[in-house]
């Protein structure tokens, strides 16, 4: 490939001591010994050096070892002297090139040369604009992305149009609009805030905002959450003084209505059952003004110290975070019937936010997604029985497939006449006089409400309903001594994260507190 390289200009880049004084002799330096002569070594278009960039991280995203996120994060590590801009530059077009990998690789059919290359540029050239490649390309490449640039996707079948998996392809094609919602699932999302309800009121935060450096991002009030903050780009939030002190979290908006499901109250025992990383954590705790208890289970230690600064910064003093084994944990047996509320936040295929993790479409397969749906049931089986009679059950995933969703919920109440299905949107109608659901569950989708897509179902606990009994030496404890049993021995969560996992945040944040891994949750 002939590069099209610009040489530098005449003298430039050179310093006073080595261009030729009045005589025309060689200028001599400090030591009176004659400059070392002028560099003539042409200067690599920035083009080259972007196309090449993007190229090499994407051969090692497209291996599918680790999340994608994760996976550029180590790359931008590896690399410090990237400024903001190119990292940026290099991030949007990676993620681009998740978005749209299934139409992208078959218009590359039709080029030569390395695949990873041809992808590199066709999410370059939607990103930046063909223009800004041209120095970057030989005359080959050059008259391929012209051709392939006048393709129009309509003609494209929808899983190709729509980068989709033929098997998720399938699926999203059973709800209503699919053309819409895949669009939307292919666009990036903005980033939210939430403030910290026990440190700060939205309006306030707001205003300090926008009397701020951050009145270039646009914040804006969420349409629905009375938490959220709708910021334009990608901010470095983690750096903000109101992030430092706790003020705000990040946290897409769908998330933080899991919240008003819940509807914590002061002094309750409260179980978040899948706590991860702590975003829903957080919130209902704040609610709770920092009363009564709050178990914060996951069954990754990890996860679970590296919400441990967020807990921290928060203010809060009810949070009791628990590793746990498993749904089985014997300390999650000892909590049967003593919570009046408990959330299941279920570890998921993440299908619902594509928006934030394109990578998702590309790592998840149906015969996961199975094994997904087993666990799911498991976990929500073991966390109705911490739900005191009286009390709410509220099962949520970031899932759009009915399998984790409506089905779970069927299989559910079918197992369970001690518990009944109440109108989730009913109970959003109050707080969220815009948000437009028809019961009982919610529903939410990108194309219609602007969230990452969120489902979720509140069941009752009847009054009347006898609790999972348990063994006579542990019935013969006191309340408090129970509770204290169900702590018992508690790791107190600072293990190292796990070491196959590539460390640090993701160059793209993503708003919502639940990543696209089965594996757990945030």
């Amino acid at each position: 490939m002939t590069k099209n390289s610009v040489s530098r200009p005449r003298n430039a880049g050179t310093s006073a001591a080595q261009r030729p004084d009045a005589r025309g002799g060689a200028r001599r330096g400090p030591s009176g010994r004659p400059a070392a002569p002028p560099s003539t070594q042409p200067r690599t278009p920035p083009a080259v050096i972007r196309i090449d960039q993007v190229q090499r991280v994407l051969g090692e995203i497209l291996q599918w070892r680790y999340p994608a996120d994760a996976t550029l994060s180590h790359w931008l590590r590896a690399h410090p002297a990237l400024g903001g801009r190119d990292r940026g530059e290099v991030a949007e077009a990676v993620y681009n090139v998740l978005r749209h990998l299934r139409r992208y690789r078959q218009l590359s059919e039709s080029g030569s040369g390395p695949a990873s290359r041809r992808l590199a540029i066709l999410g370059l050239a939607a990103t930046l604009g063909t223009e800004a490649l041209r120095d970057g390309l030989d005359a080959a490449e050059g008259e391929w992305l012209q051709r392939v640039d006048r393709i129009d996707p309509a003609t494209l079948p929808r899983a190709v149009r729509a980068s989709m998996p033929d098997w998720l392809d399938e699926r999203l094609g059973r709800l209503e609009d699919p053309d819409a919602l895949m669009a939307a699932l292919n666009r990036p999302a903005p980033l939210d805030l939430r403030v910290n309800p026990l440190k700060a009121e939205r309006d306030a935060a707001l205003a300090a905002l926008v009397d701020s450096p951050a009145a270039r991002f646009d914040p804006q009030p969420t349409p629905h959450s009375p938490w959220g903050i709708r910021l334009a780009g990608r901010p470095s939030v983690n750096r903000w003084p109101q992030f430092e002190n706790g003020s705000i979290e990040v946290q897409d908006e769908g998330s933080q209505l899991l919240a008003l499901l819940v509807g914590p109250r002061r002094g309750e025992m409260i179980i978040d059952f899948c706590a991860g990383a702590g975003g829903k954590t957080l919130l209902l705790g704040a609610l709770m003004r920092s009363t009564g208890r709050l178990y914060a289970f996951d069954v990754s230690a990890a996860r679970l110290a590296r919400a441990k600064p967020r807990f921290a910064r928060s203010g809060l003093s009810n949070v009791v975070p628990v590793a746990i084994d498993g749904e089985n944990d014997t300390r999650v047996k000892r909590l049967a019937g003593k919570a009046q509320r408990v959330l299941v936040d279920a570890p998921c295929s993440g299908i619902g936010t594509l928006r934030r993790n394109p990578d998702l479409k590309w790592r998840q397969h149906p015969e996961a997604l199975a094994e997904l749906c087993a666990l799911q049931a498991r976990i929500l089986n073991s966390a109705a029985r911490c739900v005191a009679p009286g009390g709410r059950l509220v099962y949520a995933t970031c899932s759009l497939l009915a399998e984790e969703n409506q089905d779970q919920v069927q299989q559910f109440l079918a197992t369970h006449p001690d518990f009944e299905l109440i109108d989730g949107a009913a109970l959003l109608e109050n707080r969220c006089p815009d948000l437009h659901l028809e019961g009982p569950y919610v529903q939410l989708r990108p194309d219609v409400h602007g969230t990452d897509g969120f489902f979720a179902a509140v069941f009752e606990r009847k009054k009347g309903a006898a609790t999972a009994r348990q063994p006579a030496a542990e019935t013969a404890q006191t309340p408090q001594a129970e509770e204290a049993a169900a702590v018992e021995a508690v790791p107190q969560a600072t293990e190292a994260p796990e070491a196959a996992e590539p460390d640090g945040p993701a160059p793209s944040p993503v708003a919502g507190d639940k990543p696209a891994e089965p594996a757990g949750q945030a």
